[in-house]
């Protein structure tokens, strides 16, 4: 895919005029290890790469009005990996919020979490829980944690959750319905993510928001995620502002 040309699309304001954002973006950050093994360097640097990749990219999509940003941090599956690149990734919520917890309060963006907590080092958890705490009252956009998270294992919490509900007689089966399925999850009820970006030329989703993804519209670039600019962000945000989303209807043309 081509890289939007012209830097002054870049700007705030500027094409974004009269043209929808897309109320949630999600992101699969893919590619951090790809782009170490081109520069023979360890797993690692590429994480460390992406994590910067990462601060880019949530300042821009504020910028330009996106309302939610749902990051894929760290699958349940990640925990496959060798120990020490996991030790690594546990610690990057802690330096990337210890860091940038100053700024986010400053633009009133909200932090959030997703996937299930337990398990989680100590210091990993403390330093959520801190982002969480600090942040509650802003009432910008919303920074989502995709962490310890794999879609399957959301749709069995949720299931189990409504089962435990009937079973103790405070729902009826015929009560259930989507969106009343959609708040049992671990997204809580956001709106569904409008757009999904996935960069490193992988062509799937990966166990992520399996439900929540039922009509989102899908942009993929060869590009890693460390190497990944605002610009093909802005690329991304363009061709979803040329789609038309009919939800199963029919075209109004």
């Amino acid at each position: 895919m081509t890289m939007a040309g012209n830097k002054r699309e870049l700007e705030p304001g500027g094409l974004t005029a009269g043209k929808k954002i897309p109320r949630h973006v999600a992101i699969i950050m893919d590619g951090n290890g790809r782009w170490a093994k081109k520069r023979y360097l360890p797993r690692i640097a590429g994480h460390r790469a992406g994590m910067k990749t990462m601060r880019k990219i949530v300042e821009f999509a504020n910028e330009i009005g996106v309302g939610i940003l749902s990051l894929y941090a760290f699958s349940t599956e990640n925990w496959k990996r060798p120990p020490r690149e996991v030790d690594f990734l546990m610690r990057l919520p802690e330096e990337y919020l210890q860091r940038e917890l100053p700024l986010l309060i400053e633009k009133n963006i909200v932090v959030s979490i997703m996937g299930e907590p337990a398990g989680l080092p100590a210091r990993t958890q403390k330093a959520i829980d801190t982002a969480l705490e600090k942040t509650r009252g802003n009432t910008g956009m919303i920074l989502n944690f995709a962490f310890n998270y794999g879609g399957r294992t959301e749709i069995i919490h949720a299931v189990k959750t409504l089962c435990s509900e009937i079973v103790y007689g405070h729902l009826h089966v015929d009560e259930i319905t989507e969106d009343m399925f959609g708040k049992y999850l671990y997204s809580g009820g956001m709106p569904d993510p409008d757009l999904l970006i996935r960069p490193s030329g992988e062509l799937r989703i990966s166990n992520f928001l399996l439900w929540q993804l039922a009509y989102t519209e899908l942009w993929f670039t060869d590009v890693l995620w460390p190497d990944f600019e605002k610009e093909h962000f802005w690329e991304a945000v363009l061709e979803y502002q040329q789609r038309e989303r009919r939800f199963g209807g029919v075209s109004k043309f």
